[in-house]
């Protein structure tokens, strides 16, 4: 009878941890800036991997947030001059948006099991500014071939932090695959934000003219131990990932090379 007790004790204690205690799945976080270069504008390049023991596919991610220093110049960037509706965007796709409105692109992939096989699919990812007052606000225009052919437009949004930090919070939506198939498992996005790649527009004496805005603005003087980032991930399965990253503090020298410092 004890014995009994026992047993469904301990059943009752593991049918309420919490699902992230089962997980299994990890994440990988890469932040990188192009130039390199204190107190000018740069392209910021994230790259997120997602995995799970081999032969695998993990649950579906249902929310990505990256939290950065807030003296990173976001706001300043010379970024999203111009805005493009999700309407527009689920409709027409990102050649409707306005040169102004793109701030990055990207890759993503994904993977989807279907019995013993995992099938994998790639996508291009374009990031454009959304038009929500008062707020940054992006959308996510993924593209991919097959078999889910249908391209996907889901928000991020600027959001202050505790301290001197700030986040972009990511809502990612579920994506049906095949028939009788799970829904599609986010595995790898790697995303860059700035001018690497844009062409923007100004309008001088009724023509438009050609140039590349000034990107994320790096301060004068890097943090202690450098720029860190990180990583927080939701799956539907309820659990839960981290991952961090540093950006060593970069110093541009007379002699063009890039040396890395500890701090100023």
């Amino acid at each position: 009878m004890r014995r009994a007790r026992d047993l469904l004790g301990s059943l009752l204690i593991c049918a309420c941890l919490p699902a992230s205690a089962h997980a299994a799945q990890s994440a990988r976080l890469h932040v990188s800036f192009a130039p390199e270069r204190l107190g000018h504008g740069t392209t910021v390049d994230i790259s997120v991997e997602i995995s799970s023991p081999a032969n695998h596919v993990p649950p579906p991610l249902t929310q990505f947030d990256v939290t950065y220093p807030r003296d990173l110049g976001f706001d300043v960037s010379g970024l999203g001059l111009a805005t493009c509706s999700q309407a527009s965007l689920e409709a027409f796709g990102p050649s409707a948006c306005p040169a102004n409105s793109h701030i990055g692109r990207g890759t993503a992939l994904a993977e989807i099991s279907i019995g013993p096989e995992i099938i994998k699919e790639s996508a291009e990812v374009t990031i454009v500014r959304s038009p929500k007052e008062g707020q940054l606000a992006l959308l996510f225009y993924a593209d991919g071939e097959s078999p889910v052919s249908a391209p996907i437009v889901f928000p991020g949004l600027l959001v202050p932090g505790p301290g001197n930090s700030e986040s972009i919070d990511i809502d990612v939506p579920l994506v049906p695959s095949l028939p009788e198939a799970p829904d599609v498992a986010l595995t790898r996005l790697h995303a860059t934000l700035g001018p690497q790649g844009l062409t923007y527009y100004e309008d001088v004496r009724h023509h438009l003219v050609p140039y590349q805005p000034q990107g994320i603005l790096l301060p004068n003087k890097c943090p202690r131990r450098g720029f860190p980032f990180s990583a927080t991930l939701s799956f539907l399965d309820g659990s839960h990932t981290h991952a961090d990253s540093t950006v060593p503090c970069p110093v541009h020298d007379k002699g063009k090379q890039v040396r890395r410092v500890q701090s100023q």
